[in-house]
């Protein structure tokens, strides 16, 4: 509603927004925003671009797609959607095998919380993200959005070293643990409490975290239990030691990405590469 608010959610200054609406209106040669105070709203030449709008972009990319596979698609630069536990856990691997294969092929990554993938990609501001689903817990599906499954991680409970043993764990024998947890408004933090509620007991977050290292801190000083995937297992602090959960609560990694763009080469060739790179270090196979 407010040129401020633009600003703030796309990171560019409100003198370049408002630059922005000013250029669009004379391009279109009539006014396409009317200002009420600080607010503004679309005139019926403003509803009716916007409601083009989304086909406009779509023939925009789907032009900018064709003149790639022209040109060969492995010279693409793609922009990648990551976080923490990918980014160190598997995309190193997955980009070595990468620039072996396309190595005229640019990646730029950036980092983002694993909920905002989706947002990212439909938006365009990103070609691919990663994103997770839970076994108990699945992201909405989106129309324009497809998704390929990289890798199926197992989970893990994470605790001091010398709390549990080496053998498997019902989630159950937990229930009178202090936890650490996120948030449950993130997806992780709300598939936990879930598989824990569907086990019988609500877990006692003793310790509200936002960030997996800061859980496994805590873990290791003894402050309570948390749980862990494969991938971010792969860097433990000291003083952590995993014990396998039992039962069928897993995680698995996908690539989402635009529907109109699954026959990218570049975008296959970046899929693949995180496949077989998941493979090699040891993730569970796609499915």
């Amino acid at each position: 509603g407010t040129v401020t608010a633009v600003a703030d959610a796309l990171h560019y200054s409100a003198s370049a927004v408002s630059q922005q609406l000013a250029q669009l209106e004379r391009e279109a040669q009539t006014p396409l925003f009317q200002r009420h105070g600080r607010r503004i709203v679309l005139t019926e030449a403003g509803r009716v671009l916007a409601d083009h709008s989304e086909d406009i972009l779509d023939a925009v990319e789907s032009a900018g797609n064709a003149i790639e596979s022209l040109r060969g698609g492995s010279t693409a630069t793609l922009h990648v959607g990551v976080w923490a536990s990918v980014a160190t856990g598997l995309l190193p691997t997955g980009l070595a095998l990468l620039a072996d294969r396309a190595p005229a092929l640019g990646v730029r990554t950036v980092e983002l919380e694993p909920e905002s993938g989706f947002d990212a990609v439909r938006d365009g501001s990103l070609d691919l993200s990663f994103v997770i689903d839970y076994s108990n817990y699945v992201m909405p599906r989106v129309r324009t959005l497809e998704r390929t499954t990289v890798a199926v991680e197992r989970m893990w409970i994470a605790a001091a070293a010398g709390t549990f043993g080496g053998e498997p764990m019902e989630l159950v024998e937990l229930a009178a643990r202090g936890w650490i947890l996120s948030d449950p408004r993130s997806h992780f933090g709300r598939a936990v409490r879930l598989v824990c509620r569907e086990a019988g007991f609500e877990p006692d977050v003793q310790h509200t975290v936002g960030e997996q290292s800061t859980a496994l801190a805590l873990a290791a000083a003894g402050l309570g239990v948390t749980l862990v995937s494969d991938l971010g297992a792969h860097e433990l602090p000291d003083g952590v030691e995993l014990t396998p959960l039992a039962g069928h609560f897993q995680r698995n990694l996908s690539l989402t990405y635009r529907a109109r763009d699954a026959g990218r080469e570049a975008l296959r060739l970046f899929i693949d590469a995180m496949i077989d790179g998941a493979d090699k270090i040891g993730l569970g196979e796609a499915r």
